[in-house]
């Protein structure tokens, strides 16, 4: 008898849920519900984002909205279309989205609210430790681990290797290695006893896999749809934890500041503040490597204007009398590199060529969402949308 109620409660539950269902209106995206309701297509979804999107892409169109996990989310796919988003800043709420989405990705408490009082007003303050001297001193450490790991790794210069050689590798792989490796040195320091860490390449790999899934999390897609992506995160947390940051050396006075920051809230766990850090970490290489690859993709792919920066370089060494060899570290001080005009309007014109770009907003009410000169949806208050 007690089966029987439960299947007949079970089954009145989902008729509700299926009464209570939005259906789609005239005049709006596409709708993609599933047949399970409140879950949606959460499980098609979570199996491969990438694909599913693409797939409905093919069937729908540029713009369809799909239940996912008890969310509509209407995605836009166009990247033309997005501007169109940014003007309708009345109606597509961005605060609402960013004061939860840090948290819900790199997993920690929210730090508004009155759990950690003045939390957020010095977090940002830490920021300043970014600007004038500490970037100065920031670039020089950079400098150097940059010819560290480009030395060791690229030139044959580790104590257990006889010699260089020539070897093969993906650009991307050659500019994230360098890169990833340099300025985690350059922010969290090295361990007590040896100039590099040895899991760098795990810790690498990890991240990659963390990065790939970060758009989807930020979308505000539950991380238990998104495979391995939370075991993975917290693999990552874990290197964070406070005992072994402390052991390094050499760690950034930035860091330092907010790791003494964080310990001042008992209600803080290690957990959690090893999560902070990792925000630190996607915030210095999550757009740098990315950047770093496509401003030497542009450069090899145009000669002339790669000779024309090499240039630039040269004559910027030649005015510090610095003779640039192979057997000499080459270090740029910040007034160095503000000189270097051609190097920064070829990265900023990398940037403008292979920039790719999110938008995430919450609709505030019903309104009419125009797209183009000849399109327009309408679009349902509370209703997410991912561009």
């Amino acid at each position: 008898m007690s089966v029987l109620l439960l299947l007949l409660l079970g089954l009145l539950l989902l008729l509700l849920l299926r009464l209570r269902s939005r259906k789609r209106r005239d005049g709006e995206p596409p709708l993609i519900k599933g047949w399970i309701p409140f879950v949606g297509k959460a499980l098609e979804f979570g199996r491969d984002a990438h694909k599913f999107l693409e797939e409905h892409k093919k069937k729908f169109g540029d713009v369809f909205t799909v239940q996912i996990a008890g969310k509509y989310m209407t995605f836009i796919m166009d990247p033309l279309l997005y501007p169109s988003i940014t003007r309708h800043g009345r109606q597509l709420d961005f605060h609402e989205f960013s004061d939860k989405v840090a948290p819900d990705t790199f997993g920690y408490p929210p730090v508004l609210g009155g759990k950690f009082p003045g939390m957020h007003e010095q977090i940002h303050r830490c920021y300043k430790l970014l600007q004038g001297d500490g970037l100065s001193a920031l670039t020089e450490s950079m400098m150097g681990n940059l010819m560290l790991v480009f030395r060791q790794d690229h030139l044959g210069e580790r104590p257990e290797e006889e010699g260089g050689g020539w070897r093969s590798v993906s650009m991307y792989e050659f500019c994230n290695a360098i890169m990833f490796e340099a300025t985690f040195l350059t922010m969290f320091g090295r361990p007590a006893s040896d100039s590099r860490h040895a899991d760098m390449a795990r810790l690498r790999g990890d991240f990659v896999q963390f990065d790939t899934m970060f758009p989807l999390l930020i979308a505000q897609i539950p991380i238990w749809l998104l495979g391995r992506t939370k075991a993975v995160r917290d693999k990552l947390i874990d290197y964070f934890l406070p005992h072994k940051l402390s052991s390094w050396s050499d760690t950034s006075l930035f860091i330092r500041t907010r790791s003494e920051l964080l310990d001042q809230y008992e209600a803080l766990k290690d957990v959690d503040k090893a999560a902070h850090h990792l925000t630190i970490l996607w915030a210095s290489v999550g757009n740098t490597v990315p950047a770093t690859f496509w401003a030497l993709y542009y450069l090899l792919s145009h000669p002339e204007d790669l000779q024309v920066v090499r240039q630039e370089l040269q004559f910027v060494l030649r005015l510090s009398r610095v003779q640039f060899s192979r057997d000499r570290d080459v270090r740029l001080d910040r007034d160095q590199l503000e000189q270097l005009v051609y190097l920064e309007s070829a990265i900023n014109e990398s940037l403008r060529l292979s920039s790719a770009s999110i938008n995430i907003r919450v609709a505030q009410e019903d309104f009419g969402l125009r797209l183009d000169g000849e399109r327009s949806v309408a679009k349902h208050s509370q209703c997410e949308l991912t561009a």
